[in-house]
């Protein structure tokens, strides 16, 4: 079974499975344990005769606030089945899927307040990209997640990525290349949709002095920054 204490002593499996470093994992905690106890607070019975005495019933799975942290942490960066999920913290997967639905809401409270939370607004990612005080040198790219195929024929061809033979959800996001931030995240929309048209579609506003990097999968984007730094397509040569 994962647990925190385990994984503390590996910094690389813990970096591996969580996307944090030990040090941003204990930065975290503090605000992701005031946020759960905010939650239970808001859900706890007001006025409910006790049925047992304190501490009878069954144990939690999660019994500590860093390993309900680390459970969350875990499946937003690894993303795996239930089943797995519960595999890995030695749960039932009915169990897994109400952990999931209770810690998800805490996790984004958490970093809501510690105000590292992407901008999902097009139009709102400048004035949120000015807000941090970082330097305006940003990445944008199409971000792809690999999906179970549907069922219905129609729905399987608008999210197959012919590119990568397989059906995909995909976000646009916008990175700051200094300090890695990701500063938008956008709408999740099928895997059929090319990056400049996403981007297009949902409007992202830069700051008018940024820098914006880009890949050839925005070729024919121009967006209204100081530079578009983007590799030249190449030509063919003839035969």
């Amino acid at each position: 079974m994962l647990t925190y204490e385990k994984l503390k002593r590996n910094p690389k499996k813990l970096l591996a499975l969580t996307g944090l470093a030990r040090r941003e994992f204990e930065e975290v905690l503090p605000v992701f344990a005031q946020a759960l106890a905010d939650a239970e607070a808001r859900t706890k019975p007001k006025s409910k005769k006790r049925q047992r005495a304190p501490g009878g019933g069954r144990k939690p799975g999660l019994r500590t606030v860093p390993d309900k942290l680390l459970f969350i942490l875990v499946y937003t960066k690894t993303y795996p089945l239930q089943v797995v999920q519960g595999e890995l913290f030695d749960m039932s997967q009915p169990s897994a899927n109400e952990w999931i639905h209770v810690l998800l809401p805490v996790l984004a409270e958490a970093l809501d307040t510690l105000g590292v939370m992407p901008e999902r607004e097009g139009p709102q990612a400048a004035r949120q990209a000015r807000r941090a005080g970082e330097p305006a040198d940003l990445i944008v790219d199409g971000v792809e997640r690999r999906r179970q195929r549907p069922k219905d024929p129609q729905i399987q061809a608008i999210h197959y990525s012919g590119k990568k033979k397989a059906h995909f959800d995909k976000n646009v996001v916008v990175v700051n290349t200094r300090s890695q931030r990701v500063s938008y995240l956008s709408p999740t929309l099928p895997g059929s949709v090319h990056d400049k048209a996403l981007a297009d579609h949902v409007d992202i506003q830069y700051p008018k002095n940024a820098t914006l990097r880009s890949d050839l999968g925005f070729y024919g984007y121009a967006p209204a920054v100081r530079v578009h730094l983007q590799p030249k397509k190449s030509r063919r040569s003839g035969s």
